[in-house]
């Protein structure tokens, strides 16, 4: 199949859009997000759905506001309406690295948009690739089954979806596309700095990991993303049944009654409830919520990343705003 009929594909099986859905598109100008929505925008008519493209210049680099051009002659030429924000990252990360803090700020930005032009989708351009380098970035860093599934296909984000309909696809792939259509993209400078862990993985860590141990070692990452994934998504399906009523006010005695996989989902679900991202909830937060339940005395606390806290009373846990 070529590129255009493996998207068509993954698209369809996958459920990835309705007919009559209006999908806002995550543009910067690079190869992968400009190769998505000349997708769409081919299957638009066969799928039935209309297009919003969104651009956040981060303000990071000297050529942000070229991208920022070259996007809106893009948005003319395809004839699909646009809209454009620019941020300071730098000034607004605080004590979140610039990483995370474009991160939250572009997801912001797309749910934004979604709201006001009433999308039911946001779709993103995230590979083949990209979902390897994911896998790898959370093992570094230490992760559970919600982190090795890294990159999921379909995401429900409050009242909208966060699809990915490229994940399938490599980047070369993508690259081979752009190059046989005549397509012009932006090149991000800051993609082959190597102060940033991704920029690492991809340049150093996955060509060597390919050379001297496992020559298909992107597809050995993607396959147990995958797997992950549908395991964490049964799991999921358990911890909706379990432990039924408030989000943020849990049963100690039937707590400490659960397997500690359900357990440990269920007190990520309501954490979850209170701040959307739960990102920066490492294995060691999980274990100490677990001992706050079994071994602490009633009146202790644990204070969470993102302002969240877990109260232990005489017959709850109970989560909260600090």
């Amino acid at each position: 199949m070529n590129i255009i009929d493996k998207v068509r594909y993954v698209i369809k099986k996958g459920k990835l859009v309705d007919k009559g859905d209006r999908v806002v598109v995550g543009v910067s100008g690079g190869a992968d997000s400009v190769c998505l929505l000349y997708l769409l925008s081919g299957l638009k008519e066969d799928l039935k759905i209309s297009l919003h493209i969104a651009h956040l210049d981060h303000g990071l680099r000297k050529e942000s506001e070229k991208d920022a051009k070259f996007v809106k002659m893009l948005a003319e030429e395809l004839n699909i309406p646009v809209a454009f924000k620019r941020v300071n990252v730098k000034r607004i990360a605080g004590k979140l690295s610039v990483e995370e803090a474009a991160r939250n700020l572009r997801l912001e930005f797309l749910l934004q948009v979604a709201k006001r032009v009433k999308a039911q989708k946001i779709a993103l351009a995230h590979n083949f690739d990209d979902q390897a380098e994911t896998v790898i970035m959370r093992i570094l860093r230490g992760t559970g089954l919600y982190g090795l599934s890294a990159i999921l296909p379909k995401r429900k984000m409050g009242r909208v979806f966060i699809i990915r309909p490229l994940l399938n696809i490599k980047r070369s792939e993508i690259e081979a596309f752009l190059k046989s259509k005549g397509i012009k993209f932006c090149i991000d400078k800051t993609n082959n700095d190597e102060c940033y862990l991704r920029n690492k993985i991809r340049h150093r860590l996955l060509p060597l990991l390919e050379k001297d141990y496992n020559k298909n070692i992107r597809e050995a990452f993607f396959a147990l993303a995958k797997s992950a994934g549908s395991d964490y998504d049964y799991l999921k399906g358990v911890v909706a049944r379990t432990l039924k009523g408030s989000h943020t006010k849990l049963q100690l005695k039937s707590l400490a009654g659960l397997h500690p996989s359900i357990m440990r989902l269920k007190l990520r679900e309501a954490i979850s409830f209170l701040q959307r991202d739960t990102r920066r909830i490492t294995f060691k937060h999980i274990q100490e919520l677990e001992d706050l339940i079994l071994n602490r005395p009633q009146g202790s606390i644990v204070d969470l990343p993102k302002g969240v806290s877990a109260l232990k009373k005489q017959k709850m846990l109970v989560f909260y705003l600090r």
